[in-house]
């Protein structure tokens, strides 16, 4: 194998790391100090824990299509601007979710970065439909 053919081939497994390496980070797989919780968990948590809140990092449309009953919405894109809006919750733990289960980590993340404790639900409102939450519009 020649020189350029080497370089080449360490340059390709290098940015396949890399590309390993961002997808568990961005699904919350290492690197998160915040635990995640799949959707039969949630549910348990909101029906029993009166000392816990929840957060819906969607869209303003996703929500209105249905979210989870007293779930505050801030989409993720806005959250750092608005933590002021959970300032009551700085005490509790607050189940965070999206559509799927990936805003939710970002949102997951910034919510731990400025001292909440988020429960990142896994698979989102996809999830938590199937594990029968009822939703309200």
């Amino acid at each position: 194998m020649s020189l350029p053919d080497k370089v080449t081939n360490v340059l390709y497994w290098i940015a396949m790391a890399g590309l390993l390496f961002w997808f568990a980070y961005s699904k919350g797989w290492i690197l998160a100090n915040f635990e995640s919780i799949d959707a039969k968990q949630a549910l348990h948590i909101v029906e029993n824990d009166s000392n816990t809140s929840i957060l819906d990092v969607r869209t303003i449309e996703e929500y209105k299509e249905g979210h989870l009953r007293d779930a505050t919405l801030i989409p993720v894109q806005d959250l750092e601007n608005n933590l002021g809006m959970l300032r009551q919750d700085k005490h509790k733990k607050i189940i965070v979710y999206c559509a799927t289960g990936n805003r939710s980590v970002s949102a997951s993340r910034i919510l731990e970065e400025n001292g909440f404790t988020p429960l990142n639900v896994k698979g989102g409102i996809i999830e938590l439909k199937n594990a029968s939450a009822v939703l309200v519009r």
